[in-house]
């Protein structure tokens, strides 16, 4: 008897996997907070990102990419007034610059579905991204993450009412092995530290 047991055992005891319910295919994917999508996506993009909860922190996160990557007495470029002092505190040229080593500028959003930076002449004056120095450090804050690029371009349309801004462009390529994507043709990948200052 419990030879017939056995041979009948899978029969009996293990329903096929044509009985067991499968994932429909029409469920909505399940989608992640905009704020860990756009890290992820980011992070995949090959950007560097450093989240800070206080102006004091964001201020030594700052000192210390100067320090990682000796750029003390160096020439900067920043077409931001708010910046200056910072510059100034940390011995950064940016006035009548010859070899900028880095750029530094804030943004108008970060977009979350494709991990991107989005900016607009407020930060990159008439200069293409293709005319930045390599290396890029941008200040940013958790309420500026918006889900798609058309939400950013909403927020600039809403935040600019009288004098809409020109040159806005996102950058997302932040390594060379994501240079050989098509989307990415013709767009030098950039050095880009993001410090993510929370205000939410």
């Amino acid at each position: 008897m419990s030879f017939l047991k056995n041979i009948f055992k899978g029969f009996f005891n293990n329903p096929s996997t044509a009985d067991q319910p499968k994932e429909s295919q029409y469920l909505p994917e399940i989608e992640l907070p905009i704020d860990e999508e756009f890290t992820m996506n980011f992070k995949n993009n090959g950007g560097k990102f450093l989240y800070c909860e206080t102006e004091a922190e964001l201020q030594d996160t700052f000192v210390n990419i100067l320090v990682e990557n000796d750029w003390f007495e160096s020439e900067a470029i920043t077409f931001e007034k708010e910046i200056y002092p910072l510059l100034q505190e940390n011995r950064i040229y940016y006035k009548n610059i010859q070899n900028p080593v880095f750029f530094v500028a804030t943004c108008e959003s970060l977009i979350a579905d494709e991990g991107s930076i989005l900016f607009s002449s407020t930060q990159l004056s008439h200069l293409k991204s293709t005319e930045l120095p390599t290396n890029i450090i941008v200040f940013a804050r958790t309420s500026q993450i918006t889900r798609s690029k058309s939400d950013g371009l909403r927020i600039i349309k809403n935040k600019y009412l009288t004098e809409f801004p020109s040159n806005i462009t996102a950058i997302k390529c932040f390594s060379s092995s994501n240079n050989d994507s098509f989307l990415n043709y013709g767009s030098a990948p950039k050095n880009l530290y993001l410090i993510l200052l929370e205000d939410l």
